[in-house]
């Protein structure tokens, strides 16, 4: 172990035993980790797939079904309450029935927190996007077992201030499939020796799940009124969208919104601003009305964790937010799945991926903050009440999974009792 090891490892053990004597009073996101229990699994016989919170684990889909089919044992694991009330929600689904995939939190980076997790090491850990722990990477190196990120994804402004240790876990991994050529350059300017582009993996996701049985009340109520589903709303874009919504009612009688916030932690926040404007709404986590109620609502708050891109094809119009106060933007894919037209803001720097392709196949408009409210209400006029079907991807986004798979192939080994030849992908 050299000095830089050594200093991180001092520093994680220093923070884990500081945390560990005060437990109680940390943020719940702390108290999640310092609890985190390792699966009751055989050495070698589980693959370690990580997904830091909602968004990732959302994106774990289609590549947990696709080890579980193949015979892998998989364990999720994720660091926020958001992530693990989702994980709850989708443990179900992603297991089928088959006992092979299971879920739990992700523990603290140091000696104390991932013993338990190494005393009965995985096949291989996969990471979702960028989640490099260095004391882990250089705890998995050190038993042979491969260490991978997939979808991943990484600015090259985010590389430079990574520091010394991220860098050193960089150069650890095993493999990269990143999501872009840009982040895939990233993360060789950071130190990472494998990398390979695999796609974005928003692009090549399942279907979602169904819709909760009580969105049938409010569908039969809203059938014959155009809707506006705006979601992964962020500060100050609530405001926008409800001030582009009134002004497009105003020539759309009837127009109705599903307004979806990206944090948890701001539902009671806009919940308030809806009631602070006497808008008619009631939120989705509250028990659902028969249709008479419905009627009367102008807005859904949809205060719910992973029934937005399902909620997209309830809609006429979707408003991607993220890109109008901030700079990031969020998932375009979405909307166009469900057949449904969308609008983006001009912060989509987490996405040049995917908007400009899906822009130049007509797919999506940016639009600027200003012309929100002029360009929903004219779109609204001729677009038909509800999605017709899902609108074709293009095909330079086509393929990321298989692709992704394919890199992933050469380094997990075929489960326990599972043929090499039947664990293909």
């Amino acid at each position: 172990m050299d000095l830089l090891d050594f200093s991180y490892l001092a520093a994680a053990s220093l923070a884990g035993a500081l945390a560990r004597s005060c437990v109680r009073g940390l943020p719940e996101a702390w108290r999640l980790r310092l609890e985190a229990e390792a699966p009751d699994l055989p050495e070698r016989g589980w693959i370690w797939l990580h997904a830091v919170s909602v968004g990732e684990l959302l994106l774990a889909d289609g590549l947990v079904g696709r080890l579980r089919e193949a015979g892998h044992r998989v364990h999720i694991s994720t660091g926020t309450p958001a992530g693990m009330a989702l994980m709850a929600r989708r443990l179900p689904g992603w297991d089928d029935g088959t006992g092979r995939v299971s879920g739990g939190a992700f523990p603290l980076d140091d000696p104390a927190g991932l013993e338990p997790f190494l005393r009965r090491a995985p096949a291989a850990f996969l990471a979702l996007e960028t989640e490099l722990w260095p004391g882990l990477l250089r705890a998995l190196e050190a038993r042979g077992i491969p260490r991978i990120v997939v979808n991943g994804r990484l600015t090259e402004r985010s590389s430079q201030r990574g520091g010394p240790w991220l860098r050193r876990a960089a150069s650890r991994l095993s493999l990269v499939a990143a999501r872009d050529e840009a982040s895939a350059e990233a993360f060789r300017r950071l130190g990472a020796r494998e990398v390979h582009l695999g796609g974005n993996l928003k692009a090549d996701l399942p279907p979602p799940r169904p819709l909760p049985a009580g969105w049938a009340a409010l569908r039969e109520a809203w059938a014959a009124h155009r809707v506006v589903v705006a979601g992964n709303t962020v500060d100050g874009e609530e405001s926008l969208v409800i001030e582009a919504w009134q002004r497009a009612r105003e020539r759309v009688p009837g127009l109705r919104l599903i307004l979806a916030p990206r944090q948890p932690r701001r539902f009671n926040e806009v919940a308030d601003l809806l009631a602070g404007r006497s808008l008619a709404f009631r939120r989705a986590s509250l028990d659902w009305p028969g249709t008479t109620v419905w009627s009367q609502v102008e807005v859904l708050l949809l205060d719910t964790l992973g029934d937005l891109a399902a909620a997209y094809g309830e809609g006429t119009l979707a408003l991607v937010a993220g890109g109008w106060a901030a700079e990031g933007g969020h998932n375009p894919l979405e909307p166009v799945r469900a057949g449904v037209p969308a609008f983006v803001g001009p912060g989509f720097a987490n996405f040049e991926d995917l908007v400009p392709p899906l822009r130049d196949a007509g797919l999506l408009r940016v639009v600027d903050a200003s012309d929100l409210a002029q360009v929903t209400a004219e779109a609204l006029a001729s677009l038909p009440l509800r999605p017709q079907g899902p609108l074709p991807v293009p095909e330079s986004l086509q393929g990321t999974l298989a692709r992704t798979l394919g890199l992933l192939a050469p380094y997990l080994e075929a489960p326990a009792g599972v043929p090499a030849a039947g664990a293909r992908f």
